[in-house]
């Protein structure tokens, strides 16, 4: 699940070039945002949780949506240990359905 973007009050520009303006200052952030994520240098941690969403979360999730699980601990029995990387979205709703995304230790 990526960050929300905010809601823009652009204010009433008097002119085609005001507006132009206004639409860079506000458009300029998201494109660099947006730039470093495809590029691999940002993440959106604000998708971070210590649990998959709950019966009591108000927000739409689609299928495909992933939340970083932001409390990583190795579980599991010797010879098996794995981390919880996180939790995927397998079928929209809200909260939605979600399963555990989990990567081995080697442990």
């Amino acid at each position: 699940m990526m960050a929300r973007i905010p809601n823009v009050n652009l204010g009433v520009p008097g002119s085609i070039a005001a507006l132009c303006a206004a639409l860079k200052r506000t458009l300029d952030p998201i494109v660099l945002l947006t730039n470093d994520i495809s590029d691999g240098k940002a993440v959106a941690a604000n998708s971070a949780a210590a649990a998959a969403p709950g019966a009591t979360s108000t927000t739409q999730y689609a299928v495909g949506d992933f939340v970083k699980n932001s409390a990583p601990a190795e579980l599991g029995a010797a010879g098996s240990k794995y981390l919880v990387t996180g939790w995927m979205c397998v079928t929209a709703g809200t909260p939605g359905v979600w399963k555990e995304c989990r990567a081995l230790t080697g442990n």
